[in-house]
């Protein structure tokens, strides 16, 4: 294909492509389709000032842009239709190229190039591609809607992505893993969750990807990818609510129906810089819900906004509250626990009256330690049967975890067992009538490729507290000094989740 001229430098008639350019494109072409990552690093400028974007979001700087590269696999397979060139000067250029996917479609890529010492180097690219017809990073299934809701209603005119854990009449329940979907039968009913916010009139968009079964905070599902995160691109969206996040942060849905055992709802919503609340123990109902670990597995929904998040609340949550103080209340050795810009993010956000208070927290670990050996003594409990033979249909990271619930004995079990009811007791009474502030994840969302298990490990420090005591908590969405997204998270004790939508409303205006 051969490179037509355009206009450049404000004459009327084209000028050619500078020496070399032409070469140095096809260049780049044949090192995209073959995957050689550094003939293309070659050909991207040096520095931080190096730019690619795409519809995932912006990559900034080389060494960025060669770790996206490094990790993605290879580009899909294109052929080049058109290509203009618009020369700028002898050492500047601006090539648009029109593409033809193999997969189907039309695509785009322009790029900016600069002849720096000598060689021709991508300065500024942003491609693009045809969407799928369906994103199958985020949704399993989806209509327009899947499922209507009541025309009348406080929630009319709202959309559900549904965490593919719930019931959803004349649908199957995937939980995130294909050899189980094969296998599940069609729902009779829908989910009591899922019914209530249809008789309310929100419709069921799509049922929403989920990490395995649930166990995993990450949102990497080995079977079907990882969810974008709109809020800070090629980072993990955060789990297992990953589907359902995703599909609020994009616009795709207006409400994310998810579930929180060890803060499936709270990390994707730091993560993505959504408003999300993980529902105090039993206040609504699991009828119709895959569990993981029940002792801990609580209902919980994601929001752009905290008067959408209130407005769920209003139509799930029993109509009774317990009320308390609005006192907020933060523990430095907690906060401590969060990497230094998502504490400092916290503290700048917390208001001149908080109470700042020491804990005990000698006891954070072995409480931790029980949390995660109840919680898989139950999954595997939950799912065991099913699993015993089918361990290998499992992606590597929830595998292991199902491996080593399997090896928890009753009596392990029944030792675990007993440290978290007097953690949850010990949790309940320093919390008391007030709203403790938290982080609501360590970290900001890893980089995708990262290493995961750090930051579940040291997330669920946190994370377990709300867990242990049973209690409602919900998550505020703020930004680092750089700009990524976190969360601050007001726990409260149970029956209190009302108060703390409220609580929410009113600290973000």
């Amino acid at each position: 294909m051969g490179i037509q001229s355009a206009l450049g430098g404000g004459m009327m008639t084209p000028l050619p492509p500078p020496g070399g350019l032409v070469e140095a494109f096809w260049d780049y072409e044949r090192a995209l389709m073959s995957n050689d990552v550094p003939a293309l690093d070659r050909l991207f400028a040096p520095g931080e000032a190096t730019l690619r974007g795409d519809a995932n979001g912006l990559l900034v700087g080389h060494d960025a842009i060669s770790s996206f590269r490094s990790g993605r696999g290879g580009a899909p397979r294109r052929r080049i239709v058109q290509t203009h060139v618009q020369t700028i000067d002898a050492d500047h250029a601006l090539i648009v190229a029109i593409t033809e996917l193999d997969a189907g479609g039309r695509g785009q890529q322009t790029q900016a190039w600069a002849r720096l010492d000598g060689s021709w180097q991508v300065t500024a690219a942003h491609v693009s591609v045809p969407a799928p017809a369906l994103d199958e990073r985020i949704w399993r299934v989806v209509g327009a809607p899947l499922v209507p809701g009541s025309p009348d209603g406080p929630l009319a005119g709202e959309t559900v992505a549904v965490k593919d854990l719930y019931a959803v009449a004349g649908q199957r329940i995937g939980a995130g893993n294909p050899a189980w979907l094969d296998q599940a039968p069609p729902e009779p009913d829908h989910a009591w969750a899922v019914r209530a916010l249809l008789d309310a009139g929100a419709a069921v968009r799509g049922l929403a990807r989920t990490d395995e079964f649930a166990y995993s905070l990450a949102g990497t599902n080995a079977h079907y990818g990882a969810p974008p995160n709109p809020r800070a691109p090629y980072r993990i969206s955060g789990g297992s609510s990953s589907g359902s996040a995703s599909a609020v942060a994009l616009g795709h849905a207006t409400i994310g129906l998810g579930t929180d055992t060890g803060g499936s709802i709270r990390v994707p919503a730091a993560y993505q810089g959504l408003f999300g609340i993980r529902t105090t123990h039993g206040a609504v109902p699991t009828a119709g819900l895959l569990p993981l670990a029940p002792t801990f597995d609580t209902i919980g929904w994601l929001t752009r906004a905290a008067v959408e998040l209130r407005a769920v609340g209003d139509v799930l949550l029993p109509a009774g509250s317990a009320s308390g103080s609005d006192q907020l209340v933060v523990v430095p050795a907690l906060l401590g626990l969060a990497e230094a810009d998502v504490a400092a993010a916290i503290g700048a956000w917390l208001p001149a009256d908080t109470v700042r208070e020491e804990w005990p927290a000698d006891s954070l670990g072995d409480w931790l330690a029980a949390f995660q050996t109840f919680q898989a003594w139950e999954a595997w409990q939950s799912h065991g049967d099913w699993l015993e033979t089918r361990l290998d249909t499992l992606g590597a990271d929830v595998r292991g975890r199902f491996e080593r619930a399997r090896a928890v004995t009753a009596d392990e079990a029944a030792a675990a067992g007993e440290v978290v009811d007097a953690a949850g007791e010990a949790v309940q009474e320093l919390v008391g009538d007030r709203v403790l502030v938290l982080p609501s994840a360590s970290s900001v969302a890893p980089r995708l490729g990262g290493d995961l298990q750090a930051a579940r490990d040291a997330t669920m420090r946190l994370t377990c507290l709300a867990g242990l005591g049973g209690l409602p908590a919900v998550s505020l969405p703020l930004r680092t000094a750089e700009g990524l997204p976190c969360g601050v998270c007001l726990v409260a004790a149970p029956g209190r989740d009302r108060d703390l939508l409220d609580l929410a409303v009113s600290l973000t205006g």
